[in-house]
């Protein structure tokens, strides 16, 4: 310590001291260091348990030294200036208690000062090791820092630089942009590394610029280049121990060396890299295993195995790198396995690399004529003088079976220090280069090297001056050969690490023992035991259990083995079963393995997690190992036996079981999380982190287990759990782009994807991992916009078709599943081919097309590449244009044969499934390996090429719009569903996704809007023809001429109506095409849907058409009618008229005056007798009208004697209808059946009832709400009625089996009624416009103008208030009720049942969920039986509950009212201008009044004529009369709004009735299931699949058993995954399986319940009525599990909420 402070002393006052003093001083200070060095080196042999201690750090290290001093002082070193102060100690274990202590204070003091603590102790108990890793703004000036600072490192060091970083997808990862600065080295030299790419290392030198090269000009290269293995050791210094392993790994599969002994930097101290050489797994064939084929796997630390030193002695004029390079590659090519300076950045100067000690290893493939070696050995090589490493080198002394020195001269210095070996001399070779002048004197050195170990000349290799590289690297070679013929001396890396400790070189993972404890202390239970009976032990959840629930999942939705079980009580048992096994699993306590596993994941933070982690999956796998390697080669001979499956299989499940990695830990984890949360609350909480512990190692980049492969089942609250978790901790930003490998296993899929990304998906020789598992990559900020995604989720899959396990029924099941849901689940799909012409790719590409065709069936649209790998060549993509089309032409045949297993006739070619290029979509891919293993380095052009196919996925990525990439929550959904699907055998009917049905949901919901924006703007159109129609002048003395005038119109109008409607088409189509290329969210998952949307509009708009042309049908024959009748009324007023002048001529007349009772009564005389001369008008013969209609819906059918013997169509219908046996169909085959089976016609008899009294109910509905229009009978309401009939009569043809007399008698009975209806509907129009009736509606209005007239008093306001009462009032009322209906249509879809008519899904809900919380029998049988009126009426109940609670119709009314009267006033205003003020004006300002307004309202001329009659006022007075009057009669109008009314009975009488047009939004097109008879859930009336989303027990459509008479509780759902059979009429009643039901139900898609409770409503009902609906079908109750018994009404209204996927 002394020599030290001299140290700074001198430093500090050099400036005062001579040059020659200085020199002096100098000198002797460096002879007393070199004193003490050679006495360090001399003691350090006999040294045991060396310990260091850093003293530079402590403030009060003066004290501590003296009592150090004081105690046993071994040795003391002092290191260079700047460099710390190390003591070597023989402390007594109680100082070293009290110097913890100290140490401990000395921290404490730091910490309260605000500094950061370097001090850390050594974990082992009797040593100490104290630290100091300064950053690099710490490093004092010097080679390091410079180094850092030239590379850009100097935020990264020390051990900063994480692999996480690295394997963000950003644009520097697919980047492949010469480097252009130092800075950006280490970036380009990693991220090539990680991708395996040799060329790594030609990126030390920057490019240059020819055009400015000078020949003759000395440049210096510093800077412009980096010494390869400074590049190197600084890389290792500022990586973490992850990216070390890592960085080791893929430098040794490109068989380059890696550091073994990593020089700091800051002085001659090293570090054995036990940690970073963990990671690296070699394969090798020993020439014992050469015949058999087998090879040796093992770890390569692990292995014992010799060890070969190469070292040089000063300068050497031979380059020792170049030579080893020759000396251990294997064939013509030499690999330059250690880099040397005829390399890129070979000739830069070292800075920081002196004493790096690189490692590689010689691997024989088991062939003499290519092995040099006949067995594994390590090669190590020290960089540097061994005069300038002696730590290094004496520690390569004694863990070498061999070490060659390299010389040209030895000096006395050198010869000593050689000597000093002792005897570890015995193990040197001198390697010699005689070709330089060798002085004598060196010559007798090495002789006496020779001498004085005892040396053999074949220790001495002499490079002669005619001997080249190739030779001299041969006899070398002999020498190593004849080292492992002699020398039984073998060594492992890991048993090194006491040798350096001795040596006082540090061992990396030293600091991680804690880790390593943990991971040792849950591999004590193995012990001796297999890894099958530790695995039952420690991990027992996903042994047998695991195994059953996933078969008993299967098995209850395929329901192979109900035998002749009822079938909902064999899911009920299976159901229980899962439950028992689940309490079973709960009762079991955790492990002592998995408390371990799981208290360390707990309690750690991450990097402490990720090392114990790490240690856990190394020692695993090297315990899987060692049973692993027999297990395999028995599998590989018993494969070869084409009889013996069973050996095979229980072969197959031995590799299986025998497999032990943290994939068994977490699928473990995740049965103790599922497990637990179907038991008690408490289990459920104490287990409720184990998600967020999971989400958090996938964000650190560990796959995760999404398929248990050896259970083949996903544990779907597991996953979906963990990547909830996940999704919520990246704070929802976490939209996915899926990319999954598929191929034959051992093909290289988790190379590629290893490769492609730099990530560690486990690389197996053997099956012995199972499934699928998933590991997600963070996108880069810079490329999140380009690719719209948060993260790329790579899934791995293992091995498709394997050949020895091809014969065995459930491989090819699971590779099936597998395929499918992995397809389902990816945006991009690789399909990997292993050669162009692979004899497994048929089925590899049987199983690929089968899930790509699903996917097409379900609205999924993956990309597919196919990568051949092992084609080389340049002009393989050219060459290989047969090969594509033989591929194309397999694809094509293979799509046959998935289409027709599936049942899909349409696709005939794979580019019917998918968009495919066969020059685009193939990819050739060199050989991994360049060369013959296990020496072979990983081929460039595989680097370049995987990296060449990552930037066209990523291109694809950018540029893929057929859907948004999808957040964690759908992509769940996706999984869900598509595992759902693929447990039962029939995928595509039995696919069923929330997000298919929310894309669906969501565009109906966007039609729906549509449709009613084009609905409004006909019937506002509507209203205006009516109105020109209403409003057409007539001359009624050519009333013929005006009717033909009115026709005219009409086909006008007519023809306006197709181009509105054209375009009204068009605008929703357009929209259409618009949401499609929007590609919004999901949009292509319902791509199949929209030729029915399309389909769809096109049917809405030909209705609106049809409607609209029987409304004008109709106004024009009301307007020809009200002709005839408007005629004979005015010929009667004007009768009237003149009549009353007469009468007020004769009473002015008379002398004497008569009162207001006289002249009353006077006129009331004349009323009479002039009033009783006017005829009413003709009634016309509506029954023969409609019946004219009935016959001619029957025109194209000989039924003429049927209709003849109808002679009063008014007398049917009186009775109710019967259903008789002549009503039955008398197909021969049915009829004898019917014979044979009377029970089965009784009960078709009553189903036909059933049906007849539904449609006559309907009907009669229907015709009822038409009579409650205030209009005349048209033929097109018979039509209507006709229409329905038909159209029930089509839906239930098949189950019915009608024939032509029932049809006949059905509509007799019901035009019967409808005869009497529309004839009194007719009888009140008539009354209506009854000529008598409308002139006494102005009785009082002519005698008050007589009385006026006679008393000659001012009758201004009369006038105008007759005027507004009896014109404007009935029009202003018109006008409200005409634009009522869709104001209350557009207050519904904003109100608070809002949701409920947004969609068909959200409505039916609501229904059901009314239903049930009205808990009343007979609104079910309502709603069973007569569906549409049920719906309807509660409509109307619902309109009356919004209008009552939350709104009026006055509101609505007086909207209205303010803005006809505002057109009025502003009529009023226009119409007096510029008119004279007399009294002939008033007559000209009524007539433009009613013109402003015929575009508005339609106002009588009749009254208005009436109100003319005899006025004499000035035009002035009367508008100023007619503005009060307005105002009055806006005041009377709002009164009488506000009173209470009938708003159901009120609906009726608009002319748009809010109630069918809010049906119309929400219902579907009205098809019952052919079993359970519920309704379509499907949107709109014309789509190629029915579906309902909660099929119902088949009793409550009113099925029943034919034997038993017993209702029928099976679920449609369970029958048609069912091996049952069924019978109908629409069979012929021959059995049928249930599973092909779309034989003969084509239209209908019956996929399974979402989940087992989404069908608990109806479980519900039917245990809730079962007794009454059996005594309401006259049968016995339905005979249901006990488990539905126990249902609560709350639980049935949770199920519902899942079957229509509320979330609430």
């Amino acid at each position: 310590m002394k020599i030290e402070l001299l140290e700074c002393n001198v430093s500090c006052h050099a400036s005062s001291l001579t040059n020659c003093q200085r020199l002096l001083l100098n000198s002797a200070l460096l002879l007393m260091m070199l004193c003490i060095f050679k006495f360090l080196l001399v003691i350090i042999p006999t040294l045991h348990n060396s310990h260091w201690c850093d003293f530079n750090s402590l403030q009060e290290s003066d004290n501590k030294i003296n009592r150090l001093l004081g105690k046993e002082t071994v040795m003391v070193k002092c290191l260079s200036e700047g460099e710390p102060c190390y003591f070597h100690t023989g402390l007594q274990y109680s100082f070293i208690n009290s110097y913890r202590r100290e140490v401990r204070d000395a921290r404490e003091r730091r910490k309260k000062m605000g500094e950061e603590c370097p001090l850390t102790m050594a974990s082992h108990p009797e040593e100490i090791e104290l630290k100091h890793w300064p950053v690099a703004s710490e490093l004092n000036p010097g080679p390091l820092k410079t180094l850092l600072h030239k590379l850009g490192l100097e935020k990264q060091y020390p051990n900063k630089l994480t692999l996480r970083s690295l394997l963000e997808i950003n644009k520097d990862s697919i980047s492949d942009v010469a480097v252009d600065s130092l800075k950006a080295v280490p970036l380009y030299f990693l991220r090539k590394l990680l991708i395996v790419n040799a060329d790594c290392r030609s990126c030390t030198c920057l490019p240059e610029d020819e055009s400015s090269i000078d020949l003759y000009r000395d440049e210096n290269p510093e800077d412009n280049e980096v010494n390869l293995l400074d590049l190197i050791t600084a890389l290792f210094l500022c990586a973490d121990s992850f990216l070390q392993q890592e960085m080791a790994l893929k430098m040794s599969m490109c068989q380059f060396a890696v550091p073994l002994l990593l020089p700091q930097g800051t002085g001659h101290q090293s570090t054995l890299m036990l940690w970073a050489l963990r990671a690296i797994l070699k394969e090798w064939r020993p020439y014992a295993l050469s015949e058999s084929k087998g090879f040796e796997e093992g770890n390569i630390v692990f292995e014992q195995i010799p060890f070969i030193s190469f070292v040089r002695l000063r300068d050497c004029s031979v380059s020792k790198s170049q030579l080893l390079n020759h000396i251990f590659s294997s064939g013509q090519q030499i690999q330059n396995i250690f880099p040397h300076k005829d390399m890129d950045g070979g000739t830069a100067p070292r800075m920081i690399s002196g004493g790096l000690v690189e490692a590689c290893w010689y691997l024989p493939c088991g062939n003499r004529n290519v092995d040099r070696y006949p067995e594994p050995l390590t090669v190590a090589n020290l960089r540097g003088d061994i005069c300038a490493s002696q730590a290094q080198f004496r520690f390569l002394t004694q863990v070498s079976t061999a070490i060659f020195v390299f010389l040209d001269s030895v000096d006395e210095d050198e010869r000593k220090l050689l000597l000093s070996l002792g005897v570890m001399g015995s193990k040197l070779f001198l390697v010699v280069n005689s070709k330089g002048e060798v002085s004598r004197n060196a010559e007798t050195s090495v002789k006496e090297i020779m001498e004085a170990f005892k040396l053999k000349s074949n220790n001495t290799i002499t490079q002669r001056p005619n001997v080249n590289c190739a030779r001299f690297s041969r006899q070398i070679s002999i020498a190593i050969n004849n080292i492992l013929k002699e020398s039984s001396s073998r060594i492992s890396i890991e048993s090194m690490s006491n040798k350096a400790i001795e040596l006082e070189i540090s061992v990396d993972e030293c600091k991680y023992e804690v880790s390593k404890s943990a991971a040792e202390e849950i591999l004590k239970g193995i012990g001796d035991q297999s890894i099958v009976d530790y695995k039952r032990n420690q991990l027992p959840l996903q042994g047998e259990h695991g195994k059953q629930l996933a078969k008993l999942e299967k098995e209850e939705c395929r329901l192979k083995n109900s035998g002749e079980s009822r079938l909902e009580e064999y899911r009920a048992k299976l159901q229980e079963d899962k439950r028992k096994i689940r309490g079973e699993q709960n009762k079991s306590k955790t492990t002592t393995a998995m408390a371990s596993f799981l208290g360390y994941l707990a309690t750690t933070d991450n990097e402490e997690r990720a090392l114990f982690l790490k240690w856990l999956q190394l020692k695993l796998d090297m315990r899987s190992r060692k049973d692993m390697s027999s297990l395999r080669n028995r599998f590989q001979k018993q494969s070869l036996v084409k009889e013996g499956n069973k050996c095979l299989e229980e072969l197959d499940q031995c590799i299986l079981d025998s497999s032990l990695g943290i994939e068994h830990f977490m699928r473990e984890m995740g049965q103790i999380y599922e497990a637990s949360s179907l038991g008690n609350p408490q289990a459920s909480a104490e287990h409720c982190p184990l998600p967020a512990l999971a989400a958090e190692l996938l964000l650190d980049g560990y796959p995760f287990e999404l398929l248990d492969g050896d259970a083949s089942n996903i544990p779907e609250k597991w996953v979906t759990d963990v990547l909830m978790e996940l999704h919520r901790k990246v704070g929802e930003k976490s939209k996915l782009f899926v990319l999954t490998v598929l191929g034959v296993q051992s093909t290289g899929k988790s190379t590629l994807l290893n490769t492609m990304f730099g990530v560690q998906f486990p690389v197996s020789s053997g099956r012995c991992t199972r499934g699928a598992f998933m590991l997600f990559l963070r996108v880069g900020e810079d490329m999140r916009k380009d690719l719209h995604c948060d993260f790329i989720l790579l899934i791995d899959t293992e091995g498709l078709k394997s050949p020895s396990l091809a014969q065995l029924d459930e491989s090819c099941e699971h590779d099936n599943e597998l395929a499918t849901v992995v397809i389902g689940l990816s945006d991009i799909t690789i399909i990997n081919i292993a050669m162009e012409n692979s004899t497994e790719m048929n089925d590899v590409l049987q199983i690929v097309v089968h899930a790509f065709l699903r996917m097409k069936e379900v609205g999924k649209i993956p990309v597919c590449h196919f990568v051949h790998q092992n084609v080389a060549g340049v002009s393989a993509h050219n060459k290989n244009v047969t090969d594509r089309k033989y591929i194309l032409d397999r694809l094509n045949e293979m799509t046959q044969i998935a289409a027709e297993m599936e049942k899909r006739p349409s696709v005939n070619r794979f580019t019917d499934v998918l968009d495919y290029d066969a020059d685009t979509n193939n990819w050739y891919i060199p050989g991994l390996w360049q060369g013959t293993p296990p020496m072979a380095p990983v081929n460039t052009g595989y680097s370049e090429a995987v990296l060449d196919l990552k930037k066209n996925l990523l291109e694809v990525l950018k540029t893929c719009r057929n859907k948004d990439p999808s957040p964690i929550p759908e992509f769940i959904e996706w999984m869900k569903s598509l595992w759902k699907a693929v447990k039962y055998e029939n995928f595509i009917f039995s696919f069923r996704n929330t997000l298919v049905a929310q894309a669906y949901d969501n565009l109906w919901k966007e039609m729906t809007q549509w449709e009613w924006e084009s609905r409004k703007n006909i019937y506002t159109w509507q209203t205006k023809a009516d109105l020109q129609i209403s409003n057409l002048e007539v001359n009624s003395l050519e009333i013929e001429s005006e009717i033909q005038d009115l026709q005219k119109l009409e086909e006008s109008l007519k023809s306006e109506a197709l181009k509105m409607v054209a375009i009204l088409e068009k605008e929703m189509t357009e929209k259409l095409d618009a949401y499609y290329k929007k590609k919004d969210r999901n949009v292509s998952l319902i791509e199949k849907n929209k030729i029915d949307f399309f389909h769809h509009i096109r049917d809405v708009h030909r209705d609106i058409l049809n409607t609209q042309n029987n409304k004008l049908d109709m106004a024009v024959k009301l307007k020809i009618s009200t002709i005839e009748a408007d005629d004979i009324h005015r010929k009667q007023k004007v009768m009237i008229e003149q009549k009353v002048l007469q009468l007020l001529q004769n009473s002015s007349d008379n002398k004497t005056s008569l009162s207001d009772e006289q002249l009353e009564d006077e006129f009331g005389k004349m009323w009479s007798q002039e009033v009783v001369k006017i005829s009413g008008l003709e009634e016309q013969d509506i029954p023969s009208y409609v019946f004219k209609q009935l016959r001619g819906d029957f025109s194209n059918r000989n039924v003429n004697e049927e209709f003849q013997n109808v002679e009063t169509l008014t007398d049917y219908g009186m009775e109710p209808f019967k259903a008789r046996d002549r009503h039955i169909c008398t197909m021969t085959k049915f009829k004898l059946k019917m014979m044979l089976f009377g029970k089965k016609k009784k009960k078709a008899k009553e189903s036909l009832q059933r049906f007849s009294e539904s449609v006559i109910d309907t009907c009669r509905r229907i015709i009822l709400d038409s009579t409650k229009s205030q209009t005349d009978y048209h033929d097109a309401l018979t039509k209507e009625v006709l229409e329905k009939i038909n159209e029930s009569l089509k839906e239930n043809h098949k189950d019915l089996k009608t024939n032509t007399k029932f049809e006949i008698d059905l509509k007799l009975h019901i035009c019967g009624i409808a005869s009497r209806e529309f004839l009194q509907m007719h009888r009140n129009f008539l009354l209506r416009k009854d000529p008598q009736k409308r002139l006494e509606e102005s009785k009082n209005q002519y005698l008050s103008a007589f009385i006026d007239l006679y008393r000659e008093r001012d009758h201004c306001q009369r006038k105008a208030q007759d005027f507004v009462q009896h014109c404007l009032r009935p029009a202003i009322l018109q006008y409200i009720n005409r634009f009522l209906g869709t104001d209350i249509v557009d207050e519904m879809v904003i109100s608070s049942h809002a949701a409920e008519y947004s969609s068909r899904s959200s409505f039916q809900y609501s229904v059901l969920k009314e239903l049930l919380e009205k808990d009343d029998f007979q609104a079910f049988v309502k709603y069973f039986q007569k569906y549409e009126i049920y719906v309807k009426d509660l409509i109307c109940q619902h309109i009356k509950e919004c209008f009552s609670a939350e709104m009026s119709f006055d509101m609505l009314k007086n909207k209205r009212l303010k803005e006809i009267n505002q057109k009025i006033m502003e009529a009023i205003g226009k119409a007096s201008q510029p008119l004279p003020n007399d009294t002939k004006s008033v007559t000209e300002f009524m007539k433009n009044l009613c013109k402003h307004l015929d575009k508005d309202i339609s106002i009588s001329m009749d009254a208005v004529e009436v109100v003319l009659f005899q006025i004499s006022t000035t035009c002035d007075r009367f508008t100023t009369s007619l503005h009060e009057s307005l105002s009055d009669l806006k005041q009377q109008m709002q009164d009488e709004f506000s009173k209470s009314i009938d708003i159901i009975e009120s609906l009726y009488t608009l002319p748009i009735k809010p109630q069918d047009e809010l049906f119309m939004r929400v219902s579907g097109c009205a098809k019952q299931c052919p079993f359970c008879k519920i309704p379509c859930d499907a949107g709109g009336k014309e789509h190629r699949q029915h579906h309902a989303n909660a099929h119902r027990p088949q009793a409550l459509g009113s099925y029943r058993s034919v034997q038993t008479q017993e209702l029928i509780e099976t679920l449609c759902t369970t029958d048609v995954n069912s091996k049952k059979s069924f019978k109908n009429g629409d069979t012929d009643w021959e059995l049928h399986p249930y599973k092909d039901y779309r034989t003969y139900y084509p239209e209908w898609n019956i996929q399974p319940d979402s989940t087992d409770e989404a069908s608990d409503y109806w479980k519900y009902v039917l245990a809730t009525y079962n007794d009454r609906l059996a005594v309401m079908h006259n049968a016995k109750p339905a005979v249901i599990p006990e488990a539905w018994k126990s249902i609560t009404k709350a639980q049935a209204l949770e199920g519902l909420k899942v079957a229509f996927g509320i979330k609430v």
